[in-house]
This record gives C-alpha cells, structure tokens and sequence, in this order.
C-alpha cells in the first residue's frame, strides 16, 4: 500500500489551481485511488492463499491424526480381543486344572481308603498267622509229651523188669 496516501503533500490543492487542472487532478486520484485498490486486491488475493494453504496443510493434519487414530483404535481393539482370548484361555486351564485337582484327590482319597483295608486285612492275616502258629505250636508240644510219655512209658518196664 501506499503510505503517501495520506500526506498533505500529495493532496491537490483544488483552489489555487485552474478548472482544467480540476479534472486532470480528479482524473490523477480515480488513478492513485485504482492503484490503492489493485493493491489492496493483491493483498487480499495473497492474504486468502495462504489461508487457503494453511486450511489445506491443517486438513491434510487432521486426516493424518485421522489416521492414526484409527491405527491406534484398531491396535487398542485387538490387544482388548488378544488379552480376551488369552484370558478365556486361562480360565478354562484353570477349570481343567481344578478338575484335575478334584479327580486326583478322589483317586488320593480312594487309595487311602484301600490302604486302610489293606492295613485291616494285613492286621487280620497277621492274626490269623499268630493263632495258626500258636495251633502248631501246641500241636507239636502236644505230639511231643505225647511222644515223651510214650517213650517213658516204653522206658519205665525195662527198668521194672
């Protein structure tokens, strides 16, 4: 823009001058003041591309954070699905493993069960070998006074004789 514009010095000076000068001057203004336009649309033409570059370069941001939001949003969602899965997974191992945690504590109990009847049949058996060796023994005790008194008797005639 023109900064003589407003001075005193470039204003015409419409009473010392003659009526033909008038319309040079007035004809010298329109022109200045077409000038000051024109410079003023440059301005203005300027003015709106770089708004117009700056709304473009602001746009092209906004789809790129867009973007990569999406990115982020789709990264988020299979983490959530992935962490999921891994989850159901680990609750069914856990179910598996408190199934197998009852059946083998069934199978302990079970075999705890049989231990003690094997402890009951042992004692039993050791019983019934105490009162079969106590029958041999007085069997064998009884054969043997038996034999004894057979053998004295036999002995004690001899002697008389």
């Amino acid at each position: 823009m023109d900064t003589s514009f407003g001075s005193k010095d470039n204003l015409p000076s419409f009473t010392q001058s003659s009526p033909r000068d008038h319309g040079r001057t007035v004809l010298n203004l329109v022109f200045q003041a077409a000038e000051i336009f024109s410079g003023m649309e440059e301005q203005l033409r300027e003015t709106e591309a770089r708004a117009q570059s700056m709304c473009k370069s602001a746009e092209q941001r906004v789809r790129l954070a867009e973007k990569s939001i999406e990115v982020a949003e789709r990264a988020r969602r299979e983490i959530v699905n992935d962490a999921g899965r891994k989850l159901q997974d680990a609750s069914k191992a856990l179910t598996n493993a408190q199934a197998r945690i009852v059946a083998a504590e069934d199978k302990v109990t079970a075999l705890e069960i049989r231990a003690q009847s094997a402890e009951a049949q042992l004692h039993e058996a050791k019983q019934a070998l105490l009162q079969v060796e106590e029958a041999i023994r007085e069997r064998l005790l009884s054969e043997k006074r038996s034999s004894i008194e057979t053998q004295h008797d036999l002995a004690s005639p001899r002697e008389n004789g």
